[in-house]
């Protein structure tokens, strides 16, 4: 299973790749996926997006603009975890709002987020940029 990264040109996220590479690993080894999957930081909204989407063609865009890296994380996690339910438990898509995919994807990523921090305090100076 393959993880790619994309960054729009202008997203201040590439200047923190090892931060993203370090949780897209992290991520992996909590919760891996069977497939390949594309992850872009994108400048701007992509359709309907609120700060990150899933995509049923193993792509997840993310809002990188105008926003903390640490959200920015919590974004990948939250759909990390819609990728796994989909294509590792076999869910199918629930509502956007509540229902146990978005209300597991919301809580999980959360937690996900705590536990990176305690497992690598050496990126907590940057988290907050």
């Amino acid at each position: 299973m393959k993880v790619r990264l994309k960054f729009d040109k202008n997203t201040k996220s590439e200047k923190y790749h090892e931060l993203f590479i370090k949780f897209l690993y992290y991520l992996q080894g909590k919760l891996p996926l069977k497939k390949d999957i594309d992850v872009v930081f994108s400048k701007d909204k992509i359709g309907n997006m609120t700060t990150g989407s899933r995509h049923s063609n193993g792509v997840i865009y993310v809002l990188a603009s105008n926003r903390l890296n640490r959200d920015i994380l919590r974004t990948v996690a939250h759909e990390w975890i819609h990728e796994y339910q989909m294509n590792v438990m076999g869910r199918v898509k629930g509502p956007d709002i509540g229902g146990i995919n978005e209300d597991e994807a919301n809580a999980f990523a959360g937690r996900i987020i705590k536990m990176f921090e305690r497992d690598f305090p050496e990126f907590e100076s940057i988290e907050y940029e």
